[in-house]
């Protein structure tokens, strides 16, 4: 099985990119948000955990999300491909991955990250905040908190992954279809 690691700021798309290339890919698309609420939202002992974290936009710590990740890894040995959004945040979740996908035999396939500029983001936080039903998307400190976390601690590991293998860097600016196709193109080279 081949990892795919989509990489950038909140509101910067990754969601709606991992939305069209599980389906041009086949893999499977796992958003740690969307693992983190289910877990939440069931009530599990490491739910319990991360809802502190989450209603307050600061990042999960690094030994809670290895395993979750690592649960996560397990429970998907089967799919043809995966698409990780939102993991690795940080330096030491860059080595954390890697170890946990060693273990396991698999192999990152790309790293893709998309930049866009922070005025934009906070264009399309409050955008997302109108017609998101989630609590944490409503309250604009939230939004501020996540870009700045983004800055200080992903975009370092960012970095440092790219000491460690190739990361295509893509425009988060322009049409949907535009950036999908940019990011399709490098795929298949």
């Amino acid at each position: 099985m081949n990892i795919l690691i989509i990489m950038g700021p909140p509101y910067s798309g990754k969601g709606t990119q991992c939305e069209f290339l599980k389906d041009i890919l086949n893999y499977k698309h796992i958003s740690t948000g969307d693992v983190c609420r289910k877990e939440t939202s069931n009530k599990t002992e490491i739910g319990l955990l991360l809802s502190k974290y989450e209603e307050n936009g600061d990042l999960v710590p690094d030994s809670t999300m290895k395993t979750l990740f690592g649960m996560t890894l397990d429970e998907n040995l089967n799919e043809k491909g995966m698409i990780l959004d939102g993991y690795p945040r940080t330096i030491p979740q860059v080595d954390d991955l890697l170890e946990l996908i060693k273990e396991r035999n698999l192999n990152v396939e790309k790293v893709l990250h998309i930049e866009v500029p922070k005025e934009e983001l906070l264009v399309r936080a409050k955008k997302r905040a109108a017609t998101s039903n989630r609590k944490d998307d409503k309250d604009e400190h939230t939004h501020v908190k996540r870009i700045e976390v983004f800055e200080n601690e992903t975009k370092p590991a960012i970095n440092y992954l790219a000491t460690l293998m190739s990361v295509d860097t893509f425009d988060g600016l322009g049409t949907i279809a535009s950036i999908t196709n940019n990011i399709k193109s490098s795929l298949i080279n």
